[in-house]
Order: C-alpha cells, then sequence, then structure tokens
C-alpha cells in the first residue's frame, strides 16, 4: 500500500469541523446541573437532563464532539471490549450484567437516531470479531461460548458464512450493532443539544471543579458556575482536574487510515457481502471497515500514552500509518496497489478493569467513562441514564452493573510503555510465526 501522500490530520477524516462554534463562557452564571465535557457522553447527558426540564449548562473545551466521538471507525460494538475471557473470569457474577449493558447500549443508539432523524449512514450490520489464525480462531469459539452462555446474540461462522474477506478464516459476529459516519452522528447529537434548552459553551476550558457544601463551583477562564450538581464527561482529558479519580483511567492514542476510493468491482471481489465490520482478535485489534464512499477504513495495531495533561494535539505517527499500511497488505492482498489517503487519530481512555465505569467523587460529583474503545453506543447510554439518576434519583439496572461504590481504582496493568511495547512484541511473533506456517503449507501443496 502506497502511504507517500497521506494526508494527516490534526481533526478526523470523517467531516469538517462545525463552522457554528458557540461563544465561549464569559460571565459567572447559575444552574441546576452542570456538565464538563462536550463528547457523546456529556452532550447526551445534557440533552436528556434538558429533554426533561433539568436547567444544564453544558461546558466544553473545543466545540461538541471535537474528541474521539468524531474520529473512531464508526463500528457500533454489540458487545463488551476488552479480553472477553479474562473480564468473564474476572467478573464472573456481574458478566451476564455487562453483555446485557453492552447490547443494550447499541439499541439505545438505534433509537436515539431514528428519534432525532439523524443522518449518519447507519447500518445495522453487527460486527465480526474475526481471526487471522487458527490460534486466534480458537480464541474465537471460545469467546462465542462465554458471551452466548451470558445471553448475547453472536454467531460464529467461517469468512463465506459471515459475508467477510477471505483474508480472515473466520470468526464471531456480533448481531447487534453495526456501521456509520461517526463525524456526522456527533454533528446530530450537537445539533440537538443546541436546539435543546441547555445552555452550550463551547471554547471553555475547565480549570477546576470545587464543592462547597450543597453547590459545586466549576472554574473557567471567563467566569465561573455555581451549579447544584456536576457531571464530569471528561473521558480521557480528566487528568488535569484535582477532582477527577486518581487511576480512573488512561489516556490512549489511536490511529485510523482511510484508502483512497476503491472501485467498486474491486470491492465486490473481495466477498463482503455482509459489510459488517471487522475487528481482529490481537491483544491490541486491527479494525476494518467499508465506507458508504468505496473506501475502507482501517486502524489501531498500536497504542500510545498520553504522558502530559492537558493532552495535546497531534496527528498519526507516520510509522505507525506504515505500519498499519502493511497490516493492510496482508489482509487485502489483492488491494495491495491501493493508496491511503488520509489519517487521523483521538485520545480514548482505558479504565484498569477494561470495563466502563461510573460514580460519584468528592461532593457528590457524577462521573463516567464508558469507553475502552466502545465509547460510540456506551457513552451516550451512560450519559443518559446519569441523567435519569439525578432526576429520578433510581439507579436503572445497567447502571448499577458499571457503579462504582468508592472512587478507587486499581493501577492499570500493561498500559506503561514498556508493557504497551511488549504486547505489542508478541502480536508481531504471532503473526511472523502464522506467516512462516502459510507459507509452508503453500510450499508442500502440489501445484
Amino acid at each position: 500500500m502506497k502511504t507517500d501522500h497521506v494526508e494527516y490530520t490534526t481533526f478526523t477524516g470523517w467531516i469538517d469541523p462545525p463552522g457554528d462554534v458557540r461563544p465561549a463562557l464569559d460571565d459567572d452564571v447559575t444552574c441546576e446541573v452542570a456538565v464538563v465535557g462536550g463528547g457523546l457522553a456529556g452532550m447526551s447527558t445534557a440533552l436528556r437532563l434538558a429533554e426533561r426540564g433539568r436547567d444544564v449548562v453544558l461546558l466544553e473545551a473545543e466545540f461538541c464532539g471535537h474528541g474521539s466521538a468524531s474520529r473512531n471507525a464508526g463500528q457500533v460494538a454489540g458487545a463488551p471490549g476488552g479480553d472477553i475471557q479474562l473480564l468473564s473470569m474476572l467478573h464472573r457474577k456481574t458478566f451476564p450484567g455487562i453483555v446485557r449493558f453492552a447490547e443494550n447500549s447499541a439499541h439505545f443508539l438505534e433509537r436515539l437516531i431514528e428519534r432525532l432523524a439523524i443522518d449518519c449512514d447507519y447500518e445495522a450490520t453487527g460486527n465480526v470479531c474475526a481471526a487471522v489464525s487458527r490460534g486466534q480462531m480458537g480464541r474465537v469459539r471460545r469467546v462465542t461460548k462465554l458471551l452466548r452462555k451470558a445471553g448475547a446474540d453472536v454467531e460464529l461462522g467461517t469468512s463465506a458464512e459471515l459475508g467477510i474477506p477471505r483474508g480472515f478464516l473466520g470468526g464471531m459476529r456480533e448481531s447487534v450493532g453495526g456501521m456509520m459516519n461517526p463525524g456526522k452522528f456527533s454533528l446530530g447529537i450537537r445539533r440537538a443539544v443546541l436546539a435543546s434548552g441547555a445552555r452550550v459553551f463551547e471554547r471553555t476550558p475547565v480549570s477546576g471543579v470545587r464543592p462547597t457544601g450543597d453547590h459545586v463551583m466549576i472554574s473557567t477562564p471567563g467566569g465561573e458556575v455555581r451549579t447544584r450538581r456536576a457531571v464530569l464527561a471528561t473521558n480521557a482529558f480528566g487528568g488535569d482536574l484535582a477532582i477527577t479519580p486518581k487511576r480512573l483511567s488512561v489516556p490512549i492514542w489511536v490511529s485510523e487510515v482511510e484508502t483512497e476510493p476503491i472501485d467498486p468491482d474491486r470491492l465486490a471481489a473481495l466477498g463482503w457481502t455482509s459489510r459488517s465490520g471487522v475487528v481482529t482478535q490481537h491483544n491490541i485489534m486491527e479494525n476494518y471497515r467499508l465506507t458508504p464512499r468505496d473506501t475502507i477504513v482501517f486502524g489501531v495495531r498500536r497504542l500510545q500514552r498520553g504522558r502530559t495533561c492537558p493532552l495535546p494535539p497531534r496527528k498519526p505517527d507516520e510509522a505507525v500509518v506504515a505500519e498499519l499500511a502493511h497490516a493492510f497488505e496482508r489482509r487485502f492482498p489483492a488491494l495491495a496497489d491501493v493508496a491511503a489517503a488520509r489519517a487521523w487519530g483521538g485520545w480514548i481512555a482505558i479504565t484498569p478493569s477494561w470495563l466502563p465505569v461510573a460514580g460519584t467523587t468528592r461532593g457528590g460529583v457524577y462521573y463516567s467513562v464508558a469507553c475502552n474503545g466502545h465509547g460510540l453506543a456506551q457513552a451516550p447510554y451512560v450519559g443518559s441514564l446519569i441523567a435519569d439518576l439525578i432526576v429520578d434519583g433510581r439507579q436503572h439496572e445497567d447502571l448499577e452493573t458499571l457503579w462504582a461504590e468508592k472512587p478507587d481504582f486499581p493501577r492499570p496493568l500493561m498500559m506503561g510503555a514498556v508493557g504497551l511495547r511488549a504486547v505489542w512484541t508478541v502480536d508481531r511473533f504471532n503473526d511472523l510465526i502464522n506467516g512462516s506456517r502459510r507459507n509452508a503449507r503453500r510450499g508442500a501443496a502440489p501445484s
């Protein structure tokens, strides 16, 4: 794959930034509920509160949807993220609830798209956890068994049975979920919030959140917000706020690449009849998906940890894009001559448990991190559940599954530079071994 003329961007390849960015806060204001962070979780929280008649203020450092909300691959997952085998072992009692939450998140998203009439190219294709080796296929079978036992709607099959390219041996389809343009979706949620009763202040970074008796004071460069309730929906960007629970999550940079437009006949020849998104079973996944513009978006393969607060704007590394391009050639050898057109990336949040989490911290300030790479569906759902909790005073059973009684989290394992490099090395070693085995089988086959 050619990478000579890749367009590297500090935003996303899905959409252009909005042209109607709202003014920053320039005075002191008072409200009933304040939401810090204008990603999918924050916008959904503010929207739900406004729809339920609450006086809500939303504060966003850039513009709503600027972060991973609009930068992801657009794959709406219907199953939990992380290592399913490990999660089922460590969270045996709550695992069925975690699976239920993941599927309910995807269904919630579909209803939200329909209710708000958001044109985001949504396709209910499901996603395939795909195997590129016999070892990965064994893992897929074990994961399928665990998810079925927990009540998930999943399907095991070969690549032909699942309608995915022959570069994959087979896999497990999550029947719930699908594909969308996440940039269009985030703009659609943003339009809904701006049209609601919520007061939205963009270009308004928050420097402090201080509980003071029965109120919370939120500091910004242009003024303070005095509120009865506050919600932290900062995802990967909360590390520079003292009130954020320690070790709540680790900020991780992931990269995505999009090809140039590909002739439809060449795409049809891949056998990708289901149009399902594909995620490999490496320890650090590779993701692949078709788009309505006759391109393929693919990414991740390498995780890069954030080291500073606040997190800096950045572009994908050329070396990572080249590595992703090399993987693309291995999965799609018939498209080896196709060029990469653009690359972008974004900061996501990984929790120590690899599970979504919500709770309250000092002064009763609410927080949530519902991502771990699956935030496209889960973040809006959790945001809405927290809004309902604030209004009704009762937790939905899905929110109870995620709820942390105390904001006390262990140190995240394998999320340091050395650990991430070790995991990447294991994946590449396995790729090398599997490639050697495939070549040996081809050499031994009769001509």
